[in-house]
């Protein structure tokens, strides 16, 4: 068994329009060069991601608030309550009660229109005139009409459930004192923004080849060619949900538990909540973002001790 101390684990998949045999090769002998182990890889289909929602559970809260969670059921701050009304001339609670609100599966459906024209509708608004941000992760916008949360995210999940296409995964493994888990996201996989991104990593490759490596666009921002776990505490609920993996058996899961952490609170917490921390709440992921994994599972019981 891995020693979580001592030990990286990652959970890295192509994107659907990236997924060819020769970017795959290209990831492959990127993560050999710097010493990073493939444990396991394989194709999962968009009908498998759409059916059991693995993209939703992957997206977390920004997913939930589009797809699952119902508009009264939103904790809308009332800061933000107030800006809807300054901005709409509507209070929030009277939008509800006239069943104005909707969640963006909801509204694609109201709308009668696809999730990718409720995507491009959602990209024709403006920020504080017909676009309010709520918090992180969580807006509202008026469309003809209503009130959609988070629009924008119907057409994020279209570009992984189209039927024919697919995500490459890899589950990889590397010596935590070799690399750093900062080292792995910035120069192995690089920034965000691919056409900034550290020369030589995976993201930079691919957009300087895109053509040779047989895609159809040149890569931006959102399609960037690869993901990759932000923490050792991502590697692990990304592996709990896309290879349905149960903590109790996962390395990393086992040793937040032997570190006091209890079962049902990991679970929640691959959800990520937002946490009582340092007398704020905070995102639990982003509390735990690019630390190595001696680090994180320390943090992770500092934090389970505040939420206790």
């Amino acid at each position: 068994m891995a020693n979580a101390s001592k030990t990286h684990s990652a959970f890295v998949f192509i994107k659907p329009h990236a997924v060819t045999e020769p970017v795959k090769q290209l990831v492959k002998d990127t993560l050999a060069h710097v010493g990073i182990y493939v444990l396991s890889e394989g194709l999962i289909q968009a009908e498998e991601i759409d059916q059991n929602r693995l993209i939703d559970t992957h997206y977390g809260a920004i997913a939930a608030k589009a797809v699952t969670q119902a508009p009264p059921d939103l904790i809308v701050q009332p800061s933000a309550q107030e800006q809807f009304a300054e901005v709409f001339g509507l209070s929030w609670a009277e939008a509800l009660k006239q069943n104005q609100v909707f969640n963006a599966m909801d509204a694609a459906k109201k709308m009668n229109i696809s999730p990718n024209e409720l995507g491009q509708k959602w990209g024709t608004l403006t920020k504080g005139v017909n676009l309010l941000k709520f918090g992180g992760g969580f807006y509202c916008g008026q469309l003809d009409g209503i009130y959609v949360i988070n629009g924008f995210y119907m057409d994020m999940r279209a570009k992984f459930t189209t039927p024919g296409t697919s995500i490459y995964y890899f589950e990889v493994e590397w010596d935590a004192r070799v690399l750093t888990w900062a080292d792995f996201r910035g120069k192995v996989l690089g920034a965000t923004d691919p056409s900034t991104a550290y020369e030589g990593s995976v993201r930079h490759s691919i957009f300087v080849s895109w053509e040779s490596l047989g895609l159809i666009s040149c890569p931006d921002t959102g399609d960037n060619g690869v993901h990759a776990s932000a923490s050792p505490f991502e590697a692990l609920a990304e592996r709990a949900n896309w290879l349905n993996m149960s903590i109790e058996s996962d390395f990393f899961g086992k040793a937040l538990m032997a570190n006091g952490l209890p079962l049902p609170m990991i679970e929640e917490w691959c959800k990520d909540p937002a946490v009582d921390f340092q007398q704020k709440k905070q995102s639990l992921f982003d509390l735990l973002e690019d630390m190595d994994s001696r680090d994180c599972l320390r943090r992770a019981a500092d934090i389970a001790a505040e939420n206790a």
